[in-house]
């Protein structure tokens, strides 16, 4: 059976697709030839930007911090990576003007003096990444391209590449750009630095934190970098080092690979969208990459049937929104172009880094991840809960509407102190989902009121930001953190500490807040985006919600306990704050807020129901939620939660997550 809102009609701008099979794929409807044909959809669309001589493709779109030569670099190099799986996937069987389209620019690229030479590689700088996935490419694609390219063009590319011997990469994910770059010069015999393989691979382990997880670099840096850099290299240096491999070692790569698979499969929706978290989202579908390189490496705990409907779920995903768009091409944004997804770093040909999604290719057509039916992922077939202690996350998921929830006490994306503690609304926030993205205005405040606590200045235009987070603990179904919550203009910092405990669609956060006499605290819910217009908004005492009525989505906060003013009968009037142009998933946005006027000074326990639903079966109605969820507080201080079906959950006080 189809899983929810998963279509297996043919998407926007498809006319290059095969029809689906709904035998082989179920699910998405999607096979190899789905892959094949997106694969020369996004070489195609590029080929009206390519340099006269190859070597760069110069994009439309805001130029990275590195400037527009290096940009034009990270063109051809990403774009390269995904020509090897099509070229490598096919045995070579493509048409030979894309292997020479690519031999081509390697030739100009790296000729020192040509009017197209790319930029060097130097400490820090940005080539090293491309450099990397030009390493990887060549060593695919060694029959076709390497072994065929003059001795003198094969001495350019050494000695390009080999600006890495010696250069210093950032300490970061970038440490194994260098490995893999070093371990193919190896593996032609050119100029390399052992000893800079072997550091770049024992730093990984100090980033090492447990069930499949790494920091990437030193603090609490949690994202899909683990998956598509800390993992995915490894494996891919060990298939260029071959019998140089450390054995032992490259099994630990495997059995963490295999560990993390476990628990990615939970991080997709069943429309196929990936969890909206961390940086480089542009990326898009290169979260696929690390179900294939499992696949690739023989460590994935996931039936290859599984492995193909997530992986094609999440390429069909984008497709069918917008990306590519109508040239072929995949902008700086998510569906739509949309920068403030985007970092200083990322220039109009970064999203091309989507190429890894295409590992898949390099196994057989005949490997059962392509000819196993199609089975369903984590989230097609019941509700689930899991807790990551390393990252400090919660996930839940209702099969009934496909999406998950991510639950965030623990991923800052900030170095160890002495380091300040910034904000970025990628991180900061107490969730994320498959279904919503956090609003980032262009101008204006850092981030939105969206899944955040904060106290506000008497004026209310300026909230403190979450900054560090500080973990408590994740464990069952509950997880918590504390934050120092600064007011603008104030070196004073007050403490805030929140446990979440979920249950289906819900989450109630139990908040105990510090904070001056007479401050205004603010709580977010989810935001909610669309691009047909704004969206449906009602408040009232208490609680405020937010529909999108295209699909009934709703985002709805409700007050259960401490939001009651000094004197007042009843809990505050909630309000819904709506913008444009701030939100990923669409041009309008809205978020569900409550509101406290008069904190007392004193530590303040409040207690909020926090919905995402697009469920019927489970009802959004603010005043049934009310009548249905409760709080009651114990002599000892704990929190006695009741969820609106009935559950209850105590959390004790002042314990974490414990």
């Amino acid at each position: 059976m189809t899983a929810p809102h998963v279509s297996l009609t043919d998407p926007t701008h498809s006319s290059f697709l095969p029809p689906p099979d709904p035998v082989r794929s179920p699910v998405t409807g999607w096979t190899r030839a789905h892959w094949e044909a997106m694969a020369d959809r996004l070489l195609n669309g590029l080929l009206p930007y390519a340099s006269r001589e190859l070597a760069q493709y110069r994009l439309p779109g805001r130029p990275g911090h590195a400037g527009s030569w290096s940009d034009g670099l990270e063109g051809y190099a990403r774009s390269f990576l995904l020509a090897a799986c099509r070229i490598a996937g096919s045995g070579g069987r493509v048409t030979p003007e894309l292997i020479e389209r690519y031999a081509t620019g390697l030739a100009a690229g790296t000729d020192p003096e040509g009017a197209e030479r790319w930029p060097p590689i130097a400490d820090r700088a940005q080539p090293m990444v491309e450099a990397a996935s030009i390493a990887i490419a060549l060593h695919e694609t060694r029959p076709w391209i390497w072994d065929r390219l003059d001795d003198a063009i094969r001495q350019r590319v050494a000695a390009w590449l080999g600006g890495f011997v010696g250069a210093r990469a950032n300490d970061s994910n970038w440490r194994l750009f260098q490995v893999v770059t070093e371990e193919f010069l190896a593996s032609v015999g050119a100029p390399h630095s052992r000893a800079e393989i072997d550091d770049g691979l024992a730093r990984l382990e100090d980033w090492y934190r447990g069930d499949g997880w790494y920091t990437d670099g030193d603090g609490r840096k949690f994202d899909y970098y683990n998956g598509w850099a800390l993992h995915l290299y490894p494996i891919l240096w060990a298939r260029i080092a071959g019998p140089r491999a450390d054995a032992s070692l490259t099994e630990i790569h495997r059995a963490r690979l295999r560990a993390f698979l476990g628990t990615h499969q939970y991080f997709f929706g069943s429309d196929g969208a990936p969890v909206h978290q961390g940086r480089s989202l542009t990326y898009r579908y290169a979260t696929a990459a690390p179900l294939w390189a499992g696949a690739l490496a023989d460590a994935t705990p996931l039936p290859p049937g599984r492995t193909r409907r997530l992986a094609s779920g999440a390429l069909k995903h984008f497709t069918e929104r917008g990306a590519p768009d109508e040239r072929g091409l995949l902008s700086l944004g998510w569906y739509r172009p949309f920068l403030p997804v985007t970092q200083r770093y990322s220039g109009p040909a970064s999203p091309y880094w989507a190429s890894k999604a295409f590992l898949g290719l390099l196994l057989p057509a005949d490997h059962p991840v392509w000819t196993a039916p199609e089975e369903p992922g984590p989230v097609d077939t019941a509700d689930a809960y899991l807790a990551l202690p390393a990252p400090g996350w919660l996930l839940h998921s209702t099969a009934a509407d496909g999406i998950v929830r991510l639950v965030n006490h623990g991923s800052d994306r900030l170095p160890p102190p002495p380091a300040e503690a910034e904000d970025s609304p990628h991180y900061s926030k107490f969730a994320y989902s498959s279904a919503t993205a956090p609003d980032t205005p262009a101008d204006g405040p850092a981030t939105g009121p969206d899944s955040h606590l904060a106290l506000l200045t008497a004026d209310g235009t300026a909230a403190s930001r979450r900054g560090r987070i500080h973990p408590l603990g994740a464990e069952g179904r509950r997880a918590a953190s504390w934050y120092r919550a600064v007011l603008p203009g104030s070196d004073e910092g007050h403490r805030i500490e929140t446990t979440s405990v979920v249950h289906g669609p819900w989450e109630v956060r139990v908040h105990r807040v510090e904070g001056p006499p007479g401050a205004v605290v603010r709580e977010g819910g989810w935001a909610l985006a669309d691009d047909s217009g704004p969206l449906t908004e009602a408040a009232g005492p208490g609680w405020a919600l937010a529909r999108r009525e295209a699909d009934g989505l709703t985002s709805a906060v409700v007050a259960l306990h401490g939001w009651k003013e000094p004197g007042a009968d009843g809990p505050s009037h909630g309000t819904v704050a709506q913008v444009r142009g701030a939100n990923a998933y669409g041009e309008y946005s809205a978020t569900p807020c409550l509101r406290l006027t008069g904190h007392p000074g004193r530590p303040h326990l409040l207690v909020t129901l926090v919905v995402l639903s697009a469920d019927p079966a489970r009802p959004c109605d603010p005043e049934t939620l009310r009548a249905r969820a409760g709080t009651r507080v114990t002599a000892a201080g704990a929190v006695v939660v009741r969820f609106p079906d009935g559950t209850e959950e105590e959390v004790p006080a002042g314990a974490g997550s414990g």
